[in-house]
This record gives structure tokens, C-alpha cells and sequence, in this order.
């Protein structure tokens, strides 16, 4: 769990698997390989319902995550 002004989150951190699976990162709109270490992060409130968090759930580069809260807004 990390609290942050946002509020809490779920934040895994992923060495990598095997998948050929990509994700596209909410902070560079850019994608991350799943066979590369990054990050999964959901809104912690989302642990009330299992469907609730796995659609919440967002694949980050680990340092678009920590910068994200000095991001500006996307237009």
C-alpha cells in the first residue's frame, strides 16, 4: 500500500514474466513489454470487489509512477 495525494494504492512491483504481453503505461502513453520489470497499481478501494481491481488496475514504467504526481494534465 502507498499513500499519496491522490489517495491509497495497490502498487505491485513486477520483475518480469515470460508473457509476450504488452500494456500501455497511463504516464507516457507509451508501452511496457511484459518480459520488463515495471509497475501494477490500482486504487486501493478497489480491493472491495475482485472484478472492481482487475479493471482498475494500470501497468506503469516504475519511474512514469514516481513522477506521475508532478505530471500536468493531458489535454
Amino acid at each position: 500500500m502507498e499513500d499519496h495525494p491522490d489517495g491509497e494504492w495497490v502498487v505491485q512491483v513486477v520483475t518480469g514474466s515470460a508473457t509476450d504481453r504488452s500494456y500501455r503505461c497511463p504516464g507516457c502513453d507509451q508501452l511496457v513489454p511484459g518480459a520488463s520489470p515495471h509497475v501494477v497499481a490500482w486504487p486501493a478501494d478497489g480491493l472491495l470487489g475482485a472484478e472492481a481491481a482487475l479493471a482498475d488496475r494500470r501497468h506503469w514504467h516504475r519511474p512514469c509512477w514516481d513522477r506521475r504526481a508532478a505530471r500536468r494534465p493531458r489535454r
